[in-house]
């Protein structure tokens, strides 16, 4: 019996690779390269972009001072192409967010909240990736893996360490969904691997 390609856990539709694939950031090899890549920066709501505003004079020192030319000049948001509210980026390229350390990027917000500076994490979208969380017409939200191959070392890892994207994910998941719904995602996942549909 073959997997079908979406599972329905609670109302959320997932895509049923983000329980199949195998998935681990290795930031020592990749170094960060997610928060640079890309055309436009992550996409964030109005509630977030309160957030990070509260966390912003926190964070202020450690972006750089291209990063603050930006957000002095257009906030730490803005509207992209695709009419998707987003967080302001640096020359097409670095979120303002990112910072460096040892040669790694950083995020300056999830810095600031591990350390006990701040409330606010950093966008939830960044947290799932790389599930990307989409809204679809009849109200309701699908989860679909957006595979890139900027995170080959992650899949490569993921693979070897034998780590399901879900479980990979597991906090930002449970932040975004809730601990019942992860649960029911887990115990179908497990439904399956009893099966034998899934490994």
């Amino acid at each position: 019996m073959d997997i079908p390609p979406i599972i329905e856990v609670g109302d959320v539709l997932v895509s049923s690779d983000i329980i199949t694939e195998r998935f681990c950031c290795d930031l020592d090899a990749c170094k960060g390269i997610c928060c640079v890549e890309g055309d436009a920066g992550a996409p964030v709501t109005i509630d977030e972009i309160e957030g990070i505003e509260d966390a912003l004079d926190t964070v202020w020192g450690d972006m750089s001072a291209r990063a603050q030319a930006v957000v002095d000049r257009q906030g730490v948001a803005y509207t992209d192409r695709d009419g998707d509210l987003v967080t302001s980026i640096v020359d097409g390229k670095d979120c303002v967010f990112t910072c460096y350390e040892n040669g790694c990027c950083m995020c300056a917000l999830e810095r600031a909240f591990r350390t006990g500076k701040t409330a606010f994490c950093k966008p939830i979208s960044c947290a799932l990736y790389p599930i990307r969380e989409k809204r679809l017409a009849n109200g309701g939200t699908a989860l679909n893996y957006n595979r890139w191959d900027v995170c080959r070392d992650a899949v490569r890892k993921g693979v070897k360490e034998d780590i399901p994207l879900y479980r990979f994910l597991r906090e930002p998941l449970t932040r975004r969904f809730g601990q019942e719904w992860y649960d029911e995602l887990c115990t179908v996942a497990e439904e399956l691997r009893r099966q034998g549909i899934i490994p």
